[in-house]
């Protein structure tokens, strides 16, 4: 989408304006990097006033982690509806979350990583991430716990290794260090013999 189609009335609903400034954040991310993301250049870019962006982010970090927590949102809704498609045997669940999870990151491409080292050292990043990994694992323990014969805190414990593994070949399948059928096949087997019964 161009810059010219992103542009839209001063007036709207808040929300609206929100998700209009995330698609242009985004697309300054996609084409010159996170380094190009400011709240000045955002507005910019939207036709807002900059005071509409800081309205909306407050800072530049804020505006990052509300573009990396809009991603995951993605991200978790996409897996979730996989899942609930999914007949409930432990290989065939966790097919679903791998495909899943490679194809969220190859849809979204390079900026979810870049976003994410944009914010290294952040305290508002690490919190987040804090969160991120906490409930992708809770999430990941409450699909896969009925299917192991592993007690649940131990369940719970590996799907926090397993989230961290999901993020390194994520990040390997982005970077064109692996296929996305590898990235696949890995996560895949992973989740099964480290949960198998």
């Amino acid at each position: 989408m161009s810059t010219k189609e992103m542009r839209v009335p001063k007036k709207m609903p808040k929300a609206d304006r929100r998700a209009q400034l995330m698609a242009v954040a985004q697309e300054i991310v996609r084409q010159q990097g996170t380094d190009a993301l400011t709240l000045a250049a955002l507005a910019e870019r939207a036709g807002v006033s900059k005071p509409i962006t800081y309205n909306h982010f407050e800072t530049r970090a804020g505006l990052l982690v509300s573009l990396y927590g809009e991603i995951m949102n993605r991200q978790v809704s996409a897996l979730a509806n996989a899942v609930d498609d999914a007949v409930q045997e432990l290989g065939q669940v966790a097919l679903i979350i791998a495909e899943a999870y490679m194809d969220c990151y190859k849809s979204i491409g390079p900026e979810w990583h870049a976003i994410g080292a944009a914010l290294k050292g952040s305290a508002e990043m690490d919190s987040y991430q804090r969160q991120m990994i906490e409930g992708h694992a809770a999430f990941f323990g409450r699909v896969l716990s009925p299917l192991t014969d592993l007690p649940e805190e131990v369940t719970l414990r590996r799907c926090v290794g397993i989230v961290g593994a999901a993020e390194a070949i994520s990040d390997a399948l982005v970077r064109g260090q692996t296929t996305w059928e590898d990235a696949v096949s890995d996560l895949t087997d992973l989740i099964v013999r480290w949960l198998g019964r």
